[in-house]
This record gives C-alpha cells, sequence and structure tokens, in this order.
C-alpha cells in the first residue's frame, strides 16, 4: 500500500473541536501501526480564524513525526458565503448556483486541489474529514475513487444540498462512527456503488487513579447533573438551562446543581445562577472526576455524529441523559442500556428523578455503559478496523 493522505481544512495539536481531535488520534494510531501517510491541509490557523489567512507559510511541515503539507487559501468574499449560509443555517432553500458558490467562497486552496491532481500517483487513498468543508468538496472531485470520506453527518440543511449528494457518490467509501449517521447518509445520498462501514472512532481514557476531590476542589456542596463541551446553542445548552430552571422551580426541596464544564460562554438564568457552576475549561483529570461524581451526564445536542462526552462519562460508569432527536446518541443508548432520552421537559423531569430515587439502577446503566465503551471504542480495536479497510479498498487485504 502507498501512503495515505489525510485531507483537512486546518491542523494542529492545539486545534480544539471533534472531528480535529478525532483525526490527530487516527493519524498518531495509523502512524504507530507503521501505516505511511500525510496531512494535505491549508495554511489556515483553526475554524475561528479568519478564512482568508494564510496563519502558517505554505510548505512541508513535521509535528510530532506526522508529515504535512500546507497549502494557501484562496481569497474569499466573505459576504457572499454569509449570505448563503445564513439561508442554511435557517433552513431556507438555496439554488445549485448558490451551492457552487458557497463552496467557492469557503475555505478553498486551489494549490491543494492541483497537488491532489498532479500527484495521485503517489497515494493509495484520500482521506476527507469532515464533509462541509471546500477541501473536502473539491479535493473529492479531483480524487473520486481514491477519495474516501469520514464525514462527521449531521441531520441539518448543509447535509441536503446536491452537491454534497455529488461527493459522496463519486467517492470509493465513506466512514461512519455510528449506524444513524451511516442511514442518514444513505437515505439522502443512496450510495448504492459506494461501501459504507461503520467503524466508530477509537478512544484514549486517561482515567485518573483517584476520582475524589472535584467536589472540594470546586466547592460543589450538592449533588450535582453535568454538561461537558462548547457552551453555545448549538449544541442546545441554552435548552438545558431552560429545562433545569423549569425543574428547581417545580422541585425546590431537591438539592440538585448543574455544573458547566468546557469553553464558550452562554447567559445563565437569573433564578437558578446560584445553583448553576461554569467550571470553564478543566485539567482531564479534574473532567473525570466531574464526571465521576456526577448524577449523569446531560448531552442536549440534537447534532452528533458521535459523543465523545458520553464515551468518556461512560468510562468512570456515569448513566447519561441525550436528546431523543439526535438518533446517533439515542440508538448509543439504547445499544447499551447506559443511558435514558427526553423528547419535552415532563420527560427531562421524569429522568432526572428516576436516576435520583433509583441509584442502585443509575449505577447499574452507568456500568452498562462502561461495558460497552471499552468493548466497542477502544483505540486499538477501531484502528486494526481502519487499517482492514484501507487494505480491503486498495486489494490488499488478507
Amino acid at each position: 500500500m502507498k501512503k495515505i493522505a489525510f485531507v483537512v481544512p486546518w491542523y494542529g495539536d492545539k486545534i480544539p473541536g471533534g472531528a480535529e481531535t478525532e483525526l490527530r488520534g487516527l493519524i498518531k494510531d495509523l502512524q504507530k501501526n507503521r501505516i505511511e501517510l500525510e496531512v494535505l491541509t491549508t495554511c489556515v490557523e483553526k475554524f475561528v480564524s479568519d478564512w482568508n489567512k494564510n496563519y502558517y507559510e505554505p510548505g512541508d511541515y513535521v509535528e510530532d513525526r506526522i508529515k504535512i503539507k500546507r497549502f494557501k487559501v484562496r481569497k474569499r468574499d466573505t459576504k457572499k458565503f454569509d449570505k448563503i449560509n445564513f439561508k442554511l443555517m435557517n433552513n431556507q432553500k438555496i439554488t445549485t448556483e448558490e451551492e457552487q458558490k458557497f463552496f467557492e467562497e469557503m475555505v478553498r486552496s486551489v494549490d491543494l486541489e492541483n497537488y491532489i491532481e498532479k500527484n495521485m500517483d503517489d497515494y493509495s487513498l484520500f482521506c476527507f474529514i469532515p464533509y462541509m468543508f471546500g477541501t473536502t468538496y473539491y479535493g473529492v472531485k479531483k480524487s473520486k475513487k481514491k477519495a474516501v470520506i469520514i464525514p462527521c453527518l449531521h441531520d441539518e440543511s448543509y447535509a441536503y444540498m446536491e452537491t454534497i449528494k455529488e461527493i459522496f457518490n463519486i467517492s470509493s467509501a465513506s466512514i461512519f462512527h455510528a449506524k444513524p449517521e451511516q442511514e442518514l447518509a444513505k437515505r439522502l445520498y443512496g450510495m448504492e456503488n459506494v461501501k459504507t462501514p461503520v467503524l466508530g472512532e477509537g478512544l484514549d481514557f486517561n482515567i485518573p487513579d483517584k476520582l475524589e476531590g472535584v467536589k472540594e476542589k470546586y466547592n460543589l456542596k450538592n449533588p450535582y447533573i453535568l454538561y461537558a463541551g462548547r457552551k453555545d446553542e448549538g449544541k442546545n445548552v441554552h435548552l438545558l438551562l431552560k429545562y433545569f430552571s423549569i425543574f428547581k422551580e417545580k422541585n425546590a426541596s431537591i438539592d440538585l446543581d448543574l455544573v458547566l464544564i468546557g469553553g464558550g460562554e452562554i447567559q445563565i438564568p437569573k433564578n437558578i445562577k446560584e445553583n448553576v457552576h461554569d467550571l470553564g475549561f478543566v485539567s482531564i483529570d479534574d473532567k473525570y472526576r466531574a464526571y465521576a461524581n456526577s448524577l449523569t451526564l446531560i448531552q442536549p445536542s440534537i447534532n452528533e455524529s458521535f459523543s465523545i462526552v458520553i464515551m468518556e462519562s461512560w468510562a468512570v460508569g456515569t448513566p447519561v441523559i441525550v436528546n431523543d432527536k439526535c438518533e446517533v446518541t439515542k440508538n448509543f443508548a439504547i445499544e447499551s442500556n447506559g443511558g435514558l432520552y427526553f423528547n419535552n421537559y415532563f420527560e427531562f423531569e421524569e429522568i432526572l428523578k428516576f436516576y435520583i430515587n433509583n441509584p442502585n439502577i443509575a449505577n447499574k446503566m452507568g456500568q452498562n455503559g462502561k461495558e460497552y465503551v471499552f468493548k466497542n471504542f477502544d483505540r486499538e480495536i477501531v484502528t486494526k478496523k481502519y487499517i482492514d479497510f484501507f487494505k480491503e479498498l486498495v486489494g490488499e487485504k488478507d
């Protein structure tokens, strides 16, 4: 097998984000297994940076023994992009011409596209992650049957574009984290002639030996439920705050707080300010201690193609509560019997009370989740699945 290229809009050890974190872990695991690979990316620093700015100089880099080629980005028309993106974010229909303009005016590197076209024979495969960026759209069109998409697909307006359907059907394969993600792709795109394995995501669990002490360290006096992740409306944290506010009004006799960990800022309703503790970013050790000492982890997001925080919570035996409208996290909860899901406030309240009043059952559900995680998402197991699948694609499967 020749080398494998991983094509991504930006790359670096300190870039936050689920897809970015997953890619770094996967690349390092493949390299440990002597798979020759390179990262092809732009000179943009990260998602929240100016997509017109070449933060890095174009050229070859080596970071943590990973070979990286960076290419300058095309100057984009931000106003045109924002106008179309506004429509998509508000679920408004856009034309085929607007779809094309959307990709032209987002993160795009013509130099990267030309490199792929001119150096096709040097690579066995080009893997693109995630699905909705210019690096993926134009890169797949150049590499076609050498293209593998790792989409991180959500049921969102971007997924319904005809241009997206096109690239999913001209690639050789798409790799999914979970069965509902795969089912969504097949429903939207057909993909009769494309391989569509569900390989999961390999995870490391750096769990500290001692899981006590977090309540004392952060002055958490009451039992608490936990949210871990980015604090913004895209993750539905506002819904969690709304539901928790109602819960406190209706159940004043129950001592229960809400702890938030992770980046971002969100306005906390006045009536629950003394019961909500926003710890911001915490150390990895304290993150696991926060999971382990919580009643439950709440994952209110409806747009997840995986959910690392759910797996981390289960890794220390803590059950979860997820949103019924997110097929992926709901499926994880059902498959593992490690959590419950809500469709409205009343279900949210009943689940919380069930966990509070039935600690033995809640603990058993947490243990179910723990078994599920270590059986399905151990890093070595998932890495082997990737290697076997890549060999199958290039005709080298034993």
